[in-house]
C-alpha cells in the first residue's frame, strides 16, 4: 500500500540544469529534513559526488533517488514529473481512469475497491477481486504503480482485464473515463444492518482538497441522527490540514495535534470554540489507519470525544512537506513528526483502539463486517448514555467503562 503525504507547497524557480535539479533537492533536505543528522551521516558528502555523471534529467533523477536511499526514510522521495502531475490530481480530486484501488496480497494484484458510481464499480469489479491479466499481459510480480501505469489512460480508451473471483475468471473491458474522487461516503454499508438513528459516514482519504467540506456535508445530512460512526479504515490518510480541520468539527475545546520540527520547535494546533455536533461518535480504525487518519484518532481519543473500534493503526508519526522542482518534478520530504494531544508520539507505533476487534476470514468470507458491528453496539451505548442525566464525556483512562454493562 502507498502511504499518502500531508502538507503543503512549496514553490521553486522553474529555470534549471540537471546539475541544478540535483543541488537544489541537496539543498532542501539540507535545511529542511526533520532529522539534522541525517540518518547518522554527513549530508556534505552527497553535494559533488555526481558532478561529472549528471549530464540529462534521467540522470539527475537517479542521483537524487540514491542520495534520498541513504536517509532510509521511505516518505522523503523524488516524483518525476508524471508522479508529481498524479499527486496534484489527487489533491484536486480528478483523475483519469476507471477508478479502482487496488493493492498486492500475497504477491498477488487485488482490487481493494472500487470508487462509487465509477466505470470500475458499473462494470462490477468487487473488493478483493484477484486481477490476473491487464491488456492480456500477466500481473505476475508487477508493481502497484506499473500496475495503475497500465490502468491509467485517456478518457475514451478501454483497458482489458482479466480478473478472478473464487474460482471463476472473466474478462472485462473497461472504458477509462474522468473519475471525480469522493473522499467521504454516507452510503450504507450491506456487510450490517444498521439502526435507523445511527449516521455512517466513511472517509476514505484526507488527500482531496474537498475532504474537510464532503464532512461537513454529510453531517449536516445526517443531522436527524442520535450518534455517528466515522469508518476511517484502510484510509492512508492526504493533507494535515483536513487531518486538523475535520477534528474541529467534534472538538469544542483541546489540543489537536502538535509538531515538532529539526530544531525541537513545537507547535501547536488547538480546537476553536464550536462544533458541527456533539452527538455521541464511535470511530472505525485498523491496520491501514494512517498519518492522517491517526491525528483524528489521537485527537478525538485524546480529548475523550470519541471511542475508538478496530485494530491497532499503522504508526505514521510524520509529517511530509510537498515541494514543487524545476522542470515539473517534486519532492516530498519528512520536515516534522507530531503528537497527539498526550504528548504521544505514535511513528512507528500506532493507536490502540479502545476496543479491540479482529474481522477474521470467516467474517470476510460470510460477507460479515464484525467491526462495525461492535462500532454500532457500542454507540447505542453511547447515545442511551448521552439521553440520561449522567455526564456525557468518556473516560479517556476507562472508555469501557461507561458503555459495558
Amino acid at each position: 500500500m502507498v502511504f499518502m503525504y500531508f502538507g503543503l507547497f512549496a514553490n521553486q524557480v522553474l529555470a534549471y540544469t540537471p546539475q541544478s535539479l540535483y543541488d537544489e533537492v541537496w539543498k532542501l533536505v539540507y535545511s529542511k529534513y526533520v532529522d539534522a543528522n541525517e540518518n547518522g551521516q554527513s549530508w556534505q558528502r552527497w553535494r559533488h559526488k555526481y558532478d561529472s555523471v549528471i549530464k540529462s534529467d534521467d540522470d539527475a533523477y537517479v542521483a537524487i533517488e540514491t542520495m534520498l536511499a541513504s536517509l532510509n526514510d521511505p516518505y522523503t522521495r523524488f516524483l518525476n514529473p508524471e508522479e508529481f502531475a498524479d499527486e496534484g490530481s489527487s489533491i484536486k480530486g480528478t483523475l483519469f481512469g476507471i477508478g479502482v484501488q487496488i493493492g498486492v496480497r500475497e504477491d498477488k494484484l487485488v482490487v481493494i475497491s472500487p470508487i462509487e458510481e465509477t466505470p470500475a464499480a458499473k462494470a462490477g469489479l468487487q473488493a478483493n477481486d484477484e486481477i490476473l491479466q491487464i491488456d492480456e499481459k500477466s500481473t505476475k510480480g508487477i508493481s502497484i504503480k506499473e500496475a495503475a501505469d497500465k490502468i491509467r489512460g485517456e478518457q475514451g480508451t478501454s483497458v482489458k482485464l482479466l480478473v478472478k473471483r473464487g474460482k471463476e475468471e472473466k474478462l472485462y473491458t473497461i472504458v477509462r473515463d474522468k473519475i471525480s474522487v469522493k473522499a467521504v461516503s454516507t452510503k450504507e454499508p450491506k456487510t450490517v444492518n444498521l439502526d435507523k438513528n445511527i449516521g455512517y459516514i466513511r472517509l476514505n482519504s484526507f488527500i482531496s482538497s474537498s475532504a474537510s467540506t464532503e464532512i461537513s456535508t454529510a453531517l449536516k445530512s445526517e443531522k436527524g441522527k442520535d450518534g455517528y460512526i466515522l469508518d476511517i479504515r484502510s484510509n492512508p490518510g492526504g493533507l494535515l490540514t483536513n487531518a486538523i480541520s475535520i477534528s474541529d468539527m467534534f472538538l469544542d475545546d483541546g489540543v489537536i495535534v502538535s509538531t515538532v520540527d529539526r530544531d525541537g520547535y513545537k507547535e501547536t494546533q488547538k480546537a476553536s470554540r464550536g462544533t458541527l455536533t456533539d452527538k455521541p461518535l464511535v470511530i472505525l480504525i485498523d491496520e491501514g489507519s494512517a498519518s492522517a487518519s491517526e491525528i483524528l484518532s489521537g485527537a478525538l481519543q485524546d480529548n475523550g470525544r470519541a471511542v475508538l473500534v478496530g485494530t491497532k493503526s499503522f504508526g505514521k508519526g510524520l509529517v511530509q512537506e510537498i515541494n514543487k522542482l524545476p522542470g515539473g518534478s517534486g519532492i516530498n520530504i519528512t520536515t516534522q513528526k507530531y503528537l497527539t494531544p498526550n504528548g504521544t508520539d505514535i511513528n512507528k507505533v500506532g493507536i490502540s483502539p479502545d476496543i479491540e476487534i479482529k474481522n477474521t476470514a470467516e467474517d470476510v468470507k460470510k460477507n460479515h463486517d464484525e467491526q462495525l458491528d461492535k462500532a454500532q453496539k457500542v454507540l447505542a451505548e453511547l447515545i442511551i448514555k448521552s439521553k440520561s442525566k449522567e455526564p456525557k464525556i468518556i473516560d479517556v483512562n476507562n472508555p469501557l467503562k461507561i458503555i459495558v454493562n
